[in-house]
């Protein structure tokens, strides 16, 4: 186990807002974001070498809230509620979307926003309306591409340079994960690491 990942090892849940003004103040922070039934909550666990500290659920979009995991003290990655999926009335629909915009405007000490998508969707149109807002309010982000088991390993480098191609980025600024095989995990929990500074 690498030194990152032992310390990540040692997150706990910390608290659970629905008002991005309530959560406090963090002296640094991650956040995890993307369409729901993705695996933000999976990811993090396998992130942190837990097994149900972030809980998924089979039923996409139950994630409606602001989930805050300490690392160390101040030091927080964030599950944001999941979009595009249409659980609920729609006026809890954009709600759950003026949640993810609040938060992302409200955090000063918000050091890196993951976008999660799904290998064997792609990206969706909902998720490239977040690349592009994020880089409209010029906030950092990273591409995290999770469920690359679910690819036939002999169709695998193509799948990626579809992504890449859609994504228009270089394939070295993505991550390509697996959170149930725990394939790319290493190279991900380093980098939280050091947007941490732990």
């Amino acid at each position: 186990m690498n030194s990152a990942a032992k310390t990540l090892n040692e997150t706990k849940h910390y608290k659970t807002e629905v008002d991005p003004q309530k959560l406090g103040e963090s002296i640094v922070e991650v956040s995890f974001v993307g369409r729901s039934n993705v695996g933000k909550s999976s990811l993090i666990n396998a992130i942190c070498q837990k097994k149900n500290m972030a809980h998924s659920s089979q039923t996409p979009g139950k994630t409606r809230t602001i989930n805050v995991y300490e690392v160390t003290r101040g030091r927080w990655i964030i599950d944001l509620p999941g979009y595009g999926y249409a659980v609920g009335l729609k006026t809890e629909k954009d709600k759950l979307g003026k949640i993810i915009e609040d938060y992302l405007h409200a955090r000063g000490n918000l050091s890196m926003v993951f976008i999660i998508v799904d290998a064997v969707a792609g990206p969706t149109t909902l998720d490239m309306v977040m690349f592009d807002w994020l880089e409209h309010y010029s906030l950092p982000f990273r591409i995290v591409v999770n469920k690359i088991d679910k690819i036939k390993v002999s169709q695998l480098q193509e799948r990626k340079r579809q992504i890449v191609t859609q994504l228009a980025v270089d394939p070295s600024e993505i991550f390509w994960v697996s959170s149930e095989k725990k394939a790319g995990i290493a190279d991900l929990q380093k980098e939280i690491a050091q947007l941490l500074q732990i």
